[in-house]
């Protein structure tokens, strides 16, 4: 019984190239995992600006061009050519959705392992206050943050890092009331291991799998919500591209020049769809449960 969580954790640690081909074994596993590589190599060509066009660079006698071979996506009403905009604002969506779901992620887990595992009045307290935040619906929540602070962002940084921290929390939770008093814990708390030694080694590698694919999940969320705050003007501020903003800049030409508004809602429900696949195939894979079957 005590080398339980060892076997769990040994079968779950595959080598690099054992886990891809796992993953694309499974065809909406591997339509994720092209779309989210396809999203992240473009916006990190977009954030150190290998495009095509710069970025903010105005062709006055190009204006609301047509898709062509000279403008992949075409160009806005000032001449910017759309392709160069997507991937740049697919990096400031990247730099958004990361940065906040890896602070909210790591706040989250450690506020749900503390509130699960010690129990008790810090329990509650904990989290009453994740279910104060949890009970505003996330964009609503993300809204009233960012009217306080300000656009920028930084503040939508803040706002996503708030919204989802209490969701990360719950998620952590749950396996830690269940993991505590398992027996493998309970050897190794009779063997004289330390609390913080006992989350570390036994208790976190058994519940990682969940929390990899709720960050999965989350990068999506994160990015819907930066998209809709820069539509409302509150996320990337102009002349800065934003997948979001280029939206709500563009909708009033939505009849003469369709472009405009078409490749950044493509963009968005690709990559929102690829993390969500991507999502589900690193449940199967990394699950131990779920191989075990």
């Amino acid at each position: 019984m005590i080398h339980k969580p060892k076997q769990i954790e040994s079968d779950s640690r595959q080598s690099p190239p054992f886990f891809i081909i796992r993953l694309l074994r499974d065809p909406s596993s591997a339509i994720g995992f092209l779309l989210v590589l396809a999203f992240t190599c473009s916006s990190l060509l977009g954030l150190i600006e290998v495009t095509p066009y710069p970025v903010l660079e105005q062709h006055p006698i190009d204006r609301l061009k047509a898709p062509s071979s000279e403008y992949w996506f075409g160009t806005d009403q000032f001449g910017r050519d759309i392709f160069s905009r997507v991937m740049k604002g697919g990096a400031n969506s990247l730099q958004v959705a990361v940065t906040s779901v890896f602070i909210s992620s790591f706040l989250g887990t450690v506020i749900g392992i503390l509130a699960g595992y010690t129990g008790g009045l810090l329990d509650t307290v904990l989290m009453r206050l994740m279910d104060i935040l949890f009970a505003f619906p996330s964009l609503l929540l993300a809204l009233l943050i960012v009217t306080i602070i300000g656009a920028g962002l930084s503040s939508t940084v803040l706002a996503i890092t708030v919204v989802y921290t209490p969701i990360f929390a719950r998620v952590a939770r749950g396996p830690v009331l269940g993991l505590k008093n398992a027996e493998f814990v309970t050897a190794a708390r009779c063997l004289g291991a330390q609390n913080w030694r006992i989350i570390l080694h036994h208790i976190f590698p058994n519940m990682r799998t969940v929390l990899i694919v709720q960050f999965t999940l989350a990068l999506s969320w994160a990015l819907i919500t930066e998209a809709g705050l820069s539509f409302l003007g509150l996320g990337t501020q102009p002349p800065n591209p934003s997948w979001g903003l280029m939206l709500s800049e563009n909708r009033g030409l939505a009849e003469i020049a369709p472009w405009l508004i078409l490749f950044p809602g493509l963009a968005i429900m690709l990559t929102v769809l690829g993390f969500n696949l991507l999502g589900d195939g690193l449940r199967d894979v990394l699950d131990p449960y779920l191989k075990a079957e």
